[in-house]
């Protein structure tokens, strides 16, 4: 992949991060960057004061800083701004900061040498993965404190991860063939100014959310099947009278996974209901939804993903260089928060559609939590309990993180984004979302064993023969916890994301 500030898509990001795609410089580019390095070379020369440049950070931006210590001043910003605290961020999650980060710079804007993006990029193709703790950016100017950790690792400072093995970044660029860089005036600035972090942590885990997007039509129609419910709800022409393009892509997306199915025909003509419960009913709408939500997210990140987000800025055209605030993280901030609702809602509607399959009140002839013999045996009964409590941690964590605010350094920077908070809680929240849907098709494809001989819809059986393959049949009380790990695992696997895009318009590239 080649890198000139252009906007990356998850797709491509994903390939980085998951399956080590290789990265180089864009030729045009080198020109944009070196002409920005020039205009800061030509600043120091002069002695002109420039925040960053030749003055302190923050609230110290008054302070100037005297030539000579120029360069002291970024190894210092680095060091002092090493504040992270938890575990550390997972590869995957680095790789696409470092991607994202070089990206960026590669604009020409952050007046930063040549030199140290080439190292940033040779350090991703080598898989030397700077140590970088999950919490302590409050995304206002930027991602401070783990940008600055993946600085650190540039200076061949802190640690690092070579090839899955942790140790001192000094060691493990020394192992890839690479010599740590020095920082000149600017660059520490540029390097830790950026929403990078956030963008990592809550693209990788967007790019989960759209396909659990896709994953719960698959679920949902598998429930309907087993509880011999209708498709009517799908026709095209109700989703047209309420043209949403989410809604009519999933309503398609339904009526194709439950095309000839056996089950429908066995109740068609004397069915007594005359229409299913919300949990099944109002799929196109629910889930039609949660995938606009997403969509405006990708919208919002790919914007982000080719936008210089340090400061000052440098413009080439007439050497100027301005502050502003790029670097605050509102505009991802509010939309992880909104992915987050979304994926939430995903999950509600999932743990209903599971109640429907295990409770004998409602499950339309189903055995009592799907057990063979119920009472003697338990069957799903936990297994609900389990999406319960994980939808109810989701509930927790979808509160909105960025309308919360509180003033750092020393009042200067005296609003926040809180965007890296909202990029972990959305991982949080996809992860419990992929268990979830990871019960409820174990949960129907148990049903639709009630329903034998009848076959379901075409989509609907290469879903179960799909999980079928990971899992058998619960014909006796065993431990779940596996099985469902198993599931979820294959889910972010993309093993079930053929069955998925069975006619599915809204089904994009994955990983």
């Amino acid at each position: 992949m080649q890198l000139s500030g252009r906007p990356l898509s998850l797709g491509e990001i994903a390939r980085v991060a998951l399956a080590h795609e290789g990265v180089e410089i864009e030729p045009a580019a080198h020109t944009a960057i070196l002409a920005s390095r020039q205009v800061v070379e030509e600043i120091v020369a002069r002695g002109d004061v420039i925040y960053g440049v030749s003055t302190g950070f923050g609230k110290l931006a008054d302070v100037q800083i005297p030539s000579d210590q120029l360069e002291q001043l970024q190894v210092n910003l680095v060091r002092s701004h090493c504040c992270g605290i938890g575990r550390p961020l997972a590869e995957p999650e680095v790789r696409a900061m470092m991607l994202l980060r070089a990206n960026v710079l590669t604009l020409g804007f952050s007046g930063i040498r040549l030199e140290v993006v080439q190292l940033l990029v040779a350090m991703l193709n080598k898989n030397v993965c700077p140590v970088i703790p999950e919490k302590g950016s409050v995304g206002a100017s930027g991602d401070l404190a783990p940008l600055a950790h993946l600085a650190l690792s540039l200076l061949g400072e802190g640690e690092a991860f070579y090839n899955g093995e942790r140790m001192p970044s000094a060691a493990a660029l020394q192992k890839a063939g690479l010599q740590p860089t020095d920082l000149l005036a600017k660059e520490g600035l540029a390097l830790l100014n950026g929403t990078q972090a956030m963008h990592a942590v809550g693209g990788l885990a967007l790019f989960r959310a759209k396909r659990l997007a896709r994953i719960a039509d698959v679920a949902g129609a598998m429930s309907l099947e087993a509880l011999k419910g209708t498709p009517v709800a799908f026709d095209e022409r109700i989703h047209n009278a309420r043209p949403h393009p989410g809604q009519q892509a999933v309503a398609r997306h339904l009526l194709a996974l439950l095309q000839g199915s056996e089950i429908r025909e066995s109740h068609a003509h004397d069915d007594p209901r005359v229409q299913d419960a919300y949990s099944l009913r109002c799929m196109p709408q629910v889930h039609g939804a949660v995938r606009g939500a997403l969509a405006h997210c990708e919208e919002v990140l790919g914007i982000e993903s080719g936008s210089a987000t340090d400061n000052p800025l440098v413009f080439t055209d007439n050497g100027d260089v301005l502050s502003g605030g790029n670097f605050h993280g509102a505009p991802l901030a509010l939309a992880l928060d909104y992915a987050a609702i979304a994926t939430t809602d995903l999950i509600s509607i999932s743990e209903r559609r599971i109640d429907r399959l295990t409770n004998p009140d409602l499950s339309e002839g189903l055995p009592a939590f799907l057990a063979q013999h119920p009472g003697m045996q338990s069957g799903f009964m936990i297994a609900h309990v389990a999406a319960v409590a994980l939808l109810n941690e989701a509930k927790v964590l979808a509160h909105p993180a960025s309308v919360d605010n509180l003033p750092t350094s020393a009042g200067k920077e005296d609003h926040v984004s809180m965007g890296m908070t909202g990029a972990l809680k959305l991982r949080t929240i996809v992860e419990n979302a992929e268990h979830v849907l990871a019960i409820e098709l174990f949960a129907a494809a148990e049903g639709l064993e009630f329903r034998r001989p009848l076959k379901a819809g075409v989509g609907v059986e290469r879903a179960y023969a799909t999980l079928r393959g990971l899992v058998p049949r619960l014909e006796e009380d065993r431990v779940l916890a596996p099985d469902i790990a198993c599931i979820a695992q294959a889910i972010r696997d993309g093993k079930f994301d053929v069955v998925a895009g069975v006619d599915d318009p809204g089904r994009e590239e994955s990983s």
